[in-house]
């Protein structure tokens, strides 16, 4: 039988040890961000004007069908929304849904990588509702900018 020096046992369970233990997530920056709630898809592919009134309503639909929601910083950056306050999921959460097209102040977690903006958001400190009212110049769901 082989025997195995005590030196190397104790090396081969300690890296058997520290392999099996988690990756720290990184830790968030903590912001306040104030803007408008939006939809990503018709915002990144501009199919439909993606903000306002004028798109509220294919913003919840898109929301409620797993679409990535996002708020549009009033500084034009944009943060996508991992999650929001104690909800596990922000797919098709009614929190979510609730505030769609609103403009807000929120306070939460950022996490950048490779050029996208995460927001984590513990918790909504305004909401303005829909600010900006674009019916009559756009109507109901127009095509492009």
């Amino acid at each position: 039988m082989l025997k195995i020096p005590a030196v190397f046992a104790t090396a081969g369970l300690a890296l058997s040890a520290a392999t099996a233990l988690p990756v720290s997530a990184a830790t968030g920056e903590r912001v306040k961000v104030t803007g408008e709630v939006i939809d990503s898809w018709c915002y990144i592919t501009e199919i439909m004007f993606p903000e306002g009134s004028a798109h509220h309503q294919c913003a919840v639909w898109c929301a409620a069908g797993g679409i990535p929601v996002g708020i549009l910083g009033d500084d034009g950056t944009v943060y996508m929304v991992l999650k929001m306050g104690d909800d596990a999921t922000s797919v098709a959460n009614p929190a979510v849904l609730e505030i769609q097209s609103h403009r807000v102040k929120v306070d939460g977690a950022l996490y950048k990588r490779d050029g996208i903006n995460y927001l984590v958001v513990d918790r909504v400190l305004t909401d303005e509702g829909i600010v900006k009212v674009n019916h009559e110049e756009w109507g109901v769901q127009p095509f492009g900018k």
